[in-house]
């Protein structure tokens, strides 16, 4: 790769009017998988006799990733990715499961309980673009432009 095609690699990766964002059935599926994310979290949790005051102090922890905007875009949606990837709570869950760690598990279900609450109001993953470009369509100020 050269050096002028490896300095403009965030720009290949920024959606383009229309372009990277899931419209139509396809974003309602994934929607849909939202509501069955957070659906399956809260039955398992409740199935574990998970606090629900622990869920209500930590069900919006994921959200505290935003704060690397402060940092700018990029770095911003690496942190809000991070947070809001269900990779994090399966890898989580897996160690809970391994080391039979109760707290783990009840921890992993009430971060994929918020993944699956934000991606069925339509908060997707975030492009480096700007916080309002994510792979479910434009959000917030973004999408009234």
């Amino acid at each position: 790769m050269t050096q002028a095609a490896s300095a403009d690699w965030p720009a290949r990766l920024a959606p383009t009017a229309g372009a990277g964002f899931v419209s139509g059935a396809p974003r309602m599926i994934l929607r849909g998988e939202g509501l069955a994310a957070l659906c399956l979290s809260l039955a398992a949790f409740s199935h574990l006799g998970g606090s629900w005051a622990l869920f209500a102090i930590l069900f919006l922890a994921p959200d505290l990733a935003m704060l690397g905007y402060l940092a700018g875009p990029r770095i911003g949606a690496v942190a809000y990715n991070a947070a809001h990837s269900h990779l994090g709570p399966a890898f989580l869950a897996g160690v809970g499961l391994i080391a039979a760690s109760h707290t783990a598990l009840v921890v992993a279900l009430i971060w994929s309980a918020h993944i699956g609450f934000d991606r069925l109001l339509g908060y997707g993953l975030k492009y480096s673009t700007a916080f309002g470009d994510t792979h479910l369509g434009r959000i917030g100020k973004a999408a009234r432009a």
